[in-house]
């Protein structure tokens, strides 16, 4: 059960900073236009790509935990990446997050517990 766990953390890391890289993308790019100037900027963009990469990893360990570990206890543990989101949003972009919202982030911990039972 130890080995899941640490799989599926690893892989909802990957997913959490893979979002992380996204937000980061939409906050630097130019206002979408239908123009090759558009585009180019969103095929050249270092956030974007390193979003593409971090997505790529968090599937293939996703892939191979498919593989070995029931799909009942694997799935339901991937509401850690919540968690991961949460402090992403206080550590990376500043924002604060209310008293219902940490209470929301303690009830999908306790979810994960009763899961890895």
């Amino acid at each position: 059960m130890f080995r899941l766990l640490l799989l599926v953390v690893v892989q909802t890391m990957f997913l959490t900073g893979g979002q992380v890289l996204l937000k980061q993308a939409m906050l630097q790019l130019p206002k979408f236009s239908w123009s090759w100037d558009y585009f180019k900027a969103v095929l050249t963009d270092w956030w974007l790509l390193g979003c593409g990469a971090s997505f790529g990893v968090a599937t293939v360990l996703w892939l191979y935990i498919l593989r070995h570990f029931p799909f009942s206890q694997a799935y339901p543990l991937t509401a850690i990446g919540y968690v991961f989101g949460v402090v992403a949003a206080i550590l990376i972009f500043g924002e604060t997050v209310t008293a219902w919202r940490w209470l929301g982030v303690a009830l999908i911990v306790l979810g994960c517990l009763f899961v890895m039972r």
